[in-house]
């Protein structure tokens, strides 16, 4: 079968691959809307699923890909920032203490739709204001959930404690989608 990945992540391709597998990466045209009565550890698979629905094209001897990340703290959804000031937010909120990573993927077929949620809680050191700044000018993570990569300087320097998959926090719970695919 053919694995389709539908996302433009370096990192969920760079995962994929290292898991051993030949893929197509696809481009799906969805707008990422959670409902207001959703509940935090539901939102990533929701997301997930709802990319994999929108893509109308899958064949027969296709396997679709998607994944969704949600970073999560105090009952809050800590989404990609939309500039420098809510990047320093969010680090600020996170800075000394602890917070969930949820990825959720959807592996589709024709015949089947499976939709799993891996969850990883992550504790940070305290970021003074001056790490912040550093890692915002020098890594803009932007593109990130929560405003951090945990691969980055700031992952490295400042997590000091994890409780779940490095690759779920990664944005790819490699685990989960080995045992599936190789099911399949």
């Amino acid at each position: 079968m053919k694995i389709l990945l539908a996302s433009q992540s370096p990192r969920r391709k760079e995962l994929l691959s290292s898991l051993g597998f030949d893929f197509e990466v696809v481009k799906i045209d969805c707008e990422e809307i959670l409902p207001d009565h959703i509940k935090i550890g539901e939102a990533a698979a929701y997301l997930s699923e709802l990319k994999a629905n929108a893509f109308r094209t899958l064949q027969k001897n296709e396997v679709l890909l998607t994944a969704d990340t949600v970073v999560a703290h105090e009952n809050r959804f800590l989404g990609k920032p939309k500039d420098e000031m809510e990047a320093r937010e969010m680090l600020q909120s996170l800075s000394g203490k602890i917070h969930q990573v949820y990825t959720g993927i959807t592996i589709k077929t024709l015949d089947k739709t499976i939709t799993e949620t891996d969850v990883a809680d992550v504790e940070f050191d305290e970021i003074t204001s001056e790490e912040i700044d550093f890692y915002i000018k020098n890594y803009k993570p932007f593109d990130k959930a929560g405003s951090y990569g945990i691969q980055e300087w700031l992952g490295m320097a400042k997590i000091k404690n994890i409780n779940g998959s490095f690759y779920t926090i990664m944005g790819l719970p490699t685990h989960l989608v080995y045992k599936i695919l190789k099911e399949l």
